[in-house]
């Protein structure tokens, strides 16, 4: 799935790609580093502080290798990955054990955790659903009732078996497809934050398609700044400030269908097989990028309460939700317990 994400940086001033911005004297006060490039359907935006241009040339390099090399692991649009060798293998032996890379058995059992932790509100087996998504996004037509019925029988994240001991797989049903949409990013961006770090440069971002990945703060600050937009006009933009964690938002402020005059969101709701229906904008603070991706797409469909529990119960995570269940309603928010600790002081 394709998430849209209504964050925008502060600390950010328009710079071309690739070049030093506020050079500092002395090897105490790195320069700052930011390059861009295209990967997974999305641009990764890095921002790193370095002693040395070599050093961030370097750096970024290798870390944006890693994110190549995930795409081939985890992408659902090349036939070729990893992850499609083996839902194709499957169709034709449903239930047989494949062996799996660790880079795929590390994502998919992030992703496992997430789903039982939710219920299934997250769920790593929505490919069949998301393929017919996509399909009614471009067509601006709902799926017929027994297409829908047949790919929503396909999903559920119980029929996943993985021995992360082992790394095998097994699939039961033929026609899976794990779809990596909804954590994918926010796991290449863990990755490549640590690729920049074993690089000798731990102050960095990672921003993928909205994704934002942090190390440490930059030098003479105490984090990044990240504003996180309202979903209606007037409403003030609210502002965390992060090191060494993540923050995601899912919402529909813009990526959305209208099927016969009923607005539908590109996040799927897995019990009707369908896109949500009123508005939310879903942002979650947590240690990682896979966790707080994964976990904007749980809040997107659980009810406020459950979603703010499913939240909290990861160590460390915050949530901040606003919800429009119609046009004219007025919005509702609701934050959970840790999010104003994030919160950047007026």
């Amino acid at each position: 799935m394709t998430i849209y994400r209504t964050l925008m940086l502060t600390v950010m001033t328009f710079i071309p790609v690739g070049v030093p911005f506020g050079h500092c004297r002395g090897a105490e006060n790195p320069t700052r580093y930011e390059y861009e490039e295209n990967h997974m359907g999305t641009t990764f935006r890095v921002v790193l502080y370095a002693t040395d241009k070599a050093i961030a040339v370097k750096a970024v390099r290798a870390a944006y290798q890693r994110v190549r090399d995930l795409e081939l692991v985890m992408s659902d649009y090349r036939a070729s990955s990893e992850v499609m060798t083996i839902c194709t293998a499957n169709d034709a032996s449903p239930g047989k054990e494949f062996a799996v890379s660790g880079d795929l058995c590390t994502v998919l059992g992030h992703a496992l955790d997430v789903s039982k932790a939710s219920d299934g509100a997250f769920d790593v087996s929505v490919g069949p659903l998301s393929l017919l998504w996509r399909e009614s996004r471009k067509t601006k037509s709902l799926p017929d009732a027994t297409v829908l019925e047949a790919a929503k029988g396909k999903v559920g994240y119980a029929k996943i078996a993985l021995d992360r001991d082992k790394k095998l797989l097994r699939l039961s049903v033929a026609g899976m497809r794990l779809d990596f949409g909804g954590i994918g990013k926010g796991f290449a961006a863990d990755e490549a934050l640590a690729v920049l770090k074993s690089h000798g440069c731990p102050s960095a971002m990672v921003v993928a398609s909205g994704d934002i990945t942090v190390g440490d703060a930059p030098p003479g600050r105490d984090g990044w700044s990240v504003d996180i937009a309202p979903i209606g006009k007037g409403r003030p933009t609210r502002t965390v400030k992060l090191a060494n964690a993540s923050v995601s938002t899912s919402g529909d402020l813009f990526q959305f269908v209208e099927i016969a005059g009923v607005r539908y969101s590109h996040v799927l709701d897995l019990k009707t097989g369908l896109g949500l229906t009123g508005r939310r904008s879903a942002t979650v603070i947590a240690k990682k990028g896979y966790l707080a991706d994964s976990l904007t797409k749980a809040a997107s469909v659980l009810p406020t309460e459950k979603a703010q529990s499913v939240v909290e119960a990861f160590e460390g995570s915050a949530m901040y939700l606003v919800c429009k269940d119609t046009e004219d309603a007025e919005e509702r928010i609701v934050e959970s317990k840790g999010f104003a600790m994030f919160l950047a002081k007026p």
